[in-house]
């Protein structure tokens, strides 16, 4: 017997719409379900708005059942019209390599592919969609499609009777690409589930009914809900746009603060969907957070776990010992230079030639967390000047070598939050 899978992704908050319920838990309970999830390689990275489903394939595989991940090379040649007001650029086949390449690193940190019976399948639709023929495809794949199925998607409806929008012949066949991908899946891999986010519902039926009418085969659906915050905005925005699990997109210590600064009332969602954490742990965790919620330690240990998990340990602890640096829970002062030069690329940063033993209002200009020597003196009068974590009082404050942090830093507060970093470099 195995894990009804469904019953543990509805408890975790998964669960938007599924099909044939009964016959769907009694399928998990009697077999190893082979399920699939694709993944748009429009960008050379994933983000945390993919959370969902990427952990919806590692639930279904450490419950005991098998997880395809598709990268889509062929579908994304296309690219999905659900949701879109108009057609996608179309990207080269080399970008869109380059991209599935990307996706398949980063799906590796949530899939194990080496764990025997259920290990995690990785594919690139564009392997078998790439060999059909065109002639063939309509004769084979289309004629299960009717004209007034594929127009009465709200998606196209609202694009095809607007002028101004349109919807072409390219994107219209999309839905037919990733039917045709879950029958392939079906018929090469006994795939009998797909799963994706609330907009491909409609998407996942057309594959459901082309395995039942060209393949005799039962398939099955399950929807994701639109993640959303406290704030009823869209989950995995910052206020730089969206956070990538990839550093050259969203830096390390970035992706880290993100998770730190979720609000309180989105932690048992967040807990429950991306932490493999049982539910009456959770429920402890935050128990105990409730007590003191001004730490924010469910928070921290949320961003902890996350960062681990997409970028490992040790560039984990290198972020989360920066953040403490910055809100004051280590003195910089006993901090190394590798931990100096993870926050030199964090806040603002500037290398000077500089003798070190200069006015201290002079760097606060050249830091340009002053705007002249005059704000300067005044905001060193009103106390909030902060060197190297200490109160600054004397106008007339000289920086020597004993000020300097391992790697000739120097680090000044104005304010509460406005932090600088100065490094003082030989002009030799």
């Amino acid at each position: 017997m195995y894990s009804n899978a469904l019953e543990k992704l509805r408890e975790r908050g998964f669960v938007e719409w599924s099909s044939h319920d009964k016959e769907l838990a009694e399928h998990f309970i009697s077999d190893m379900v082979t399920g699939y999830i694709g993944f748009d390689p429009s960008a050379d990275s994933l983000h945390v708005g993919n959370l969902v489903a990427i952990m919806g394939l590692a639930w279904l595989q450490r419950l005991g059942h098998k997880p395809i991940a598709i990268a889509g090379g062929g579908t994304g040649r296309i690219g999905d019209p659900s949701g879109k007001s108009s057609e996608r650029n179309l990207l080269s086949e080399e970008i869109i390599n380059h991209n599935v390449s990307c996706i398949e690193k980063q799906l590796r940190h949530f899939l194990n592919f080496d764990c025997g019976e259920n290990s995690a399948m990785l594919l690139n639709n564009n392997d078998w969609l790439k060999k059909e023929l065109f002639i063939e495809f309509l004769r084979d794949t289309g004629k299960y499609f009717s004209v007034s199925f594929l127009i009465n998607r709200e998606y196209v409806r609202s694009r095809v009777f607007d002028a101004d929008k349109s919807i072409t012949y390219t994107e219209l066949s999309y839905i037919l690409l990733q039917a045709f991908d879950f029958n392939h899946l079906y018929n090469e891999y006994g795939c009998t589930l797909q799963m994706g986010g609330n907009d491909q519902q409609v998407n996942i039926l057309a594959g459901m009914d082309l395995a039942r009418k060209k393949s005799g085969g039962q398939c099955y659906g399950i929807t994701f809900p639109l993640l959303l915050n406290s704030h009823g905005e869209k989950f995995g925005k910052s206020e730089s746009g969206a956070v990538y699990l990839s550093q050259d997109k969203t830096s390390i210590y970035k992706f880290y603060q993100f998770w730190v600064n979720v609000d309180d009332n989105d932690l048992e969602k967040l807990y429950k969907l991306f932490t493999f954490r049982e539910i009456d742990e959770i429920n402890e965790l935050l128990n105990e957070h409730s007590k003191n919620p001004h730490l924010r330690e469910a928070q921290k240990t949320l961003a902890w776990e996350m960062t681990c998990r997409v970028h490992g340990e040790e560039a984990a602890k290198r972020v989360r010992d920066a953040s403490a640096v910055l809100f004051g829970e280590i003195d910089i002062r006993d901090v190394d230079k590798e931990l100096l030069d993870t926050l030199s690329a964090e806040i603002p940063f500037v290398e000077t030639c500089e003798e070190i033993n200069t006015n201290l209002t002079d760097i606060l200009v050249l830091s340009s967390a002053c705007s002249s020597k005059g704000e300067a003196k005044r905001k060193i009068k009103e106390g909030g000047v902060y060197l190297n974590g200490i109160k600054i009082t004397e106008e007339g404050t000289q920086l020597s070598s004993t000020d300097l942090l391992d790697g000739g830093y120097i680090q000044i507060r104005v304010g509460k939050k406005d932090f600088r970093l100065v490094k003082f470099i030989s002009k030799s």
